[in-house]
């Protein structure tokens, strides 16, 4: 008896994770097609670290949270910011500000990464900030993220829990059948 229920409760755990993980898989996936390859929660942007320029504060391979700027000449030295890099647009640069600067009514951030030697080579104009860092991080996710993200590892992310529901399921169906059905009696004659 004891373990049927033992049995059970690890089933409903299982059937718990298992169907909790492909909800957030299919979150993750669509909220990144749909915003364009950058998941939101709770109004942030949750994005993966490419480079150790920031550690040991933030990893390579961490995801943190952004939250989007309303007025991106409010930061002040210290406050780490999240930018389009001079050179490419669609380059994204998360380095902590060293210094503001004001030229002809324009703000502009020099900024440098934690982990470098030497400022970034271009300030950054206030314009080009995209988000500031809000101090939460996970360490090794965004790699993760960033396979779920790609074609291959979309397909793996759905599939793969998938085929565990189907099996759990099977298994429960299983096992329901064998306690319904009484056993079967020899009865030679």
């Amino acid at each position: 008896m004891k373990n049927k229920k033992l049995l059970k409760w690890v089933g409903n755990i299982a059937s718990f994770i298992i169907y909790g993980f492909l909800i957030c898989v299919i979150y993750l996936v669509i909220s990144s097609k749909m915003a364009g390859g950058t998941p939101k929660v709770f109004g942030h942007e949750i994005m993966t670290v490419l480079s150790g320029s920031m550690e040991p504060g933030i990893q390579t391979g961490s995801i943190i949270a952004i939250k989007p700027v309303e007025d991106p000449a409010k930061f002040k030295k210290g406050d780490v910011i999240t930018f389009k890099a001079g050179d490419d647009p669609n380059t994204l640069i998360t380095h902590r500000i060293i210094k503001v600067e004001k030229v002809n009514s324009t703000v502009q951030y020099i900024t440098k990464g934690d982990n470098n030697d030497s400022k970034d080579p271009d300030p950054v104009l206030a314009t080009n900030v995209v988000g500031e860092y809000t101090g939460f991080t996970i360490p090794h996710v965004g790699n993760i993220m960033s396979f779920i993200q790609s074609k291959t590892g979309a397909i793996y992310a759905l599939i793969v829990p998938g085929v565990l529901m189907i099996l759990w399921s099977l298994f429960s169906i299983w096992r329901a059948i064998r306690e319904i059905e009484p056993p079967k009696e020899n009865t030679a004659a």
